[in-house]
């Protein structure tokens, strides 16, 4: 049996006084060095167009286990000065360690929706997925699922209430296929969407030939 690949998600506000330094800090330090980080595949930033949080942070790793290795737990015992600066200037951040599931297509779009799931019925994704497989825009998806233990909050996060819902992730190479992909998946399985535009990437492959 394929093992899940992880996933951390990580969502935040930042004030407009600390907006600059803040993407500096993520462009510069942060997605590099949990890229470096052993069992890590990818880190990609997007900001929002219609969503809670203007910034989102999605680092793919190759399972769950890398959420609990040695060198994940260096990272956050070594912080730098400049990530702990960030780190605290954060507003309603959101953090969530999930098992990847249900991929299906291949490739990152230009258009991101994260649709969160009141519940799953994983027939019904299944379903769904094959339906919408040839629709002009679609890209990929895939379903995370939040765990509970390895999904600890984030310094400034609120501690209590912090629903560990499932998320379908939608990718799209156009906005327009994005929004109707995202309504009918929220329709279906009773959801609610958050609209992302994808910003960089940086792949394991890529920092290793510099």
């Amino acid at each position: 049996m394929t093992q899940s690949h992880g996933m951390l998600f990580v969502a935040t506000n930042i004030g407009a006084e600390d907006e600059a330094d803040f993407n500096q800090w993520y462009d510069h330090e942060h997605v590099e060095e949990r890229v470096a980080i052993r069992g890590f595949l990818s880190g990609t930033r997007y900001q929002a167009i219609h969503a809670e949080r203007k910034y989102l942070g999605l680092y793919e790793t190759e399972a769950l286990e890398a959420f609990t290795s040695a060198d994940y737990h260096a990272a956050f015992t070594r912080q730098t000065e400049w990530s702990v600066k960030n780190l605290q200037k954060m507003v309603n951040p959101m953090r969530r360690v999930s098992a990847v599931t249900h991929k299906h297509g291949k490739g990152t779009g230009t258009h991101l929706a994260v649709v969160t799931l009141k519940a799953l019925d994983a027939s019904v994704l299944t379903a769904w997925q094959q339906q919408i497989s040839h629709t002009p825009g679609y890209v990929a998806s895939g379903l995370l699922t939040p765990d509970v233990v390895l999904s600890s909050p984030l310094p400034m996060e609120s501690k209590g209430q912090r629903q560990m819902l499932p998320m379908l992730l939608i990718h799209c190479s156009d906005a327009s296929s994005c929004d109707q992909l995202a309504a009918h998946a929220a329709e279906l399985m009773t959801g609610d969407v958050q609209r992302y535009a994808f910003s960089w990437q940086l792949t394991k492959q890529e920092l290793a030939h510099g």
